[in-house]
């Protein structure tokens, strides 16, 4: 089997033709064709990763055959190649979904970078959003809702950590979803079927949790009136979750060091050693390390429980991500409260996207779902925001409503915000942003942000 990935060369010319297969051939698989139709024909036949055409062919051209192909279920990756370039050919290109416009006479060092740089790119999009329709059936919308580079790091994180047995710690202020990437980790891993079994320590009285984690025996202490098996028995064979692990004793986090070390435990009073064959992932919403610093945590235990760290950034530090998040919401909700809403209006969302969210993706959802339940009309508005949200949003500033009265406008002002802090580098910026290169295309030329017209931040 050719683990190679396939590209379709389509040049009519073929000194031409025959001169990319040479240059392609060590790290690809290629096919050749000399025409629009051929090439159509060859991908109904057999998946192609990459289609490499001429724009200029006899009969359907290069833009045709782009629109075309991506109609497929493959949905290869197109790359124009011409030798009458110009900034508006180049547009067309992009319109049309091509992934990159080449000039000839080819560069073919830069044909081969650009190449390895779009199916890399593929294929990290195939793997998160794989990732995400596994978390979209399992664990809900806050955990697989993201697109801002921030999210984008933190599902590869997942995606590599997860078939390991390493301890994992995950960092996120309270509402951020910390128990649905635990469920996340347990769902990609090895342990997936097997159980998994939460407990949140700061809910628990320290004289109950170690009985909690660990089991009892009849009458280790008064009330213990029969055997008890603890979570860690109960996890055996899947995924143990400390949530709030930094609330924890001093007493117990030796114990639960021993556990870490050797595999091995006790039930409270009992004498027989128990083997622990789980996967432990822990969180807290507060710095562990710190507090380690502080004497209040065991230098020991965090070290141990630090393997791998996960942290998830707070919504006010990916606020690229609410509008996303509320669309995913008003349906959501919408349909389970029994309510005919289909639309949210750009100055609500702009609202949103000014708040800070003490509470993250939680409140954030509790205040839609306010919003969908006191709701009159099948649009949500600005009337129908909370005091505290109309205030910090729209009502803050009326100067700020006017200047971004739109989700267009303040994508305009994004996306010069991130072209002049890389420098106009356009791919850098589009990664910024969590968008791909071709859409960031695209968008300059909607707002008329041509390479000569990029306006100063603001104007």
């Amino acid at each position: 089997m050719n683990s190679k990935p396939t590209v379709l060369i389509v040049e009519d010319e073929k000194n031409t033709r025959e001169g990319l297969d040479r240059a392609l051939r060590r790290h690809y698989q290629t096919l050749l064709a000399d025409s629009g139709e051929r090439a159509l024909k060859m991908l109904d036949e057999t998946t192609i990763h990459a289609v490499l055409s001429d724009l200029r062919l006899p009969g359907m051209d290069g833009l045709t055959l782009v629109r075309r192909a991506l109609t497929h279920s493959s949905q290869p990756l197109c790359i124009l190649l011409t030798a009458y370039g110009s900034i508006e050919t180049a547009v067309e290109a992009m319109k049309a979904g091509a992934y990159d416009f080449l000039t000839k006479p080819v560069n073919l060092d830069q044909l081969d970078l650009v190449l390895q740089r779009a199916l890399q790119s593929r294929r990290l999009e195939t793997d998160n959003r794989n990732l995400r329709t596994q978390l979209d059936k399992k664990y809900g919308l806050e955990a697989i809702i993201g697109k801002t580079p921030v999210m984008e790091e933190m599902f590869q994180l997942i995606q590599q950590v997860a078939p390991s047995r390493a301890t994992v710690l995950i960092q996120g202020e309270s509402g951020t979803g910390k128990e649905l990437v635990a469920h996340a980790i347990h769902g990609l891993s090895a342990h997936a079927q097997g159980p998994f079994i939460a407990v949140h320590c700061a809910a628990l009285p320290q004289t109950l949790l170690e009985s909690e984690l660990f089991g009892h025996e009849k009458g280790a202490f008064t009330g213990a009136v029969e055997r008890r098996r603890g979570r860690f028995e109960l996890a055996e064979g899947g995924t143990l979750f400390l949530d709030e692990i930094s609330e924890i004793d001093p007493t117990l986090q030796v114990k639960l060091l021993r556990v870490l070390e050797e595999r091995q435990f006790e039930r409270v009073g009992g004498q027989a050693t128990l083997e622990a064959d789980i996967r432990l992932i822990t969180a807290t919403n507060h710095d562990l390390s710190q507090r380690a610093r502080e004497g209040k945590f065991r230098q020991d235990l965090f070290f141990r429980l630090n393997v791998v760290t996960i942290t998830i950034p707070p919504l006010r530090d990916r606020v690229n991500d609410i509008p996303l998040l509320a669309q995913a919401f008003l349906q959501e909700l919408a349909h389970e409260n029994n309510k005919t809403i289909d639309d949210i209006t750009p100055e609500s969302i702009s609202a949103l996207m000014a708040y800070t969210w003490p509470g993250n993706v939680r409140e954030l959802r509790n205040v839609m779902e306010r919003m969908i339940v006191l709701a009159r009309g099948n649009k949500l508005t600005v009337h129908n925001l909370p005091p505290g949200i109309h205030a910090n949003g729209v009502d803050r500033s009326t100067t700020d409503l006017k200047s971004a009265a739109s989700l267009e406008e303040a994508s305009r002002r994004m996306i010069i915000a991130a072209l002049e802090t890389q420098k106009g580098n356009r791919t850098r910026a589009a990664r910024q942003l969590g968008i791909s290169r071709r859409t960031l295309h695209r968008k300059l030329h909607e707002f008329g942000l041509t390479k000569s017209k990029q306006p100063p931040a603001g104007k």
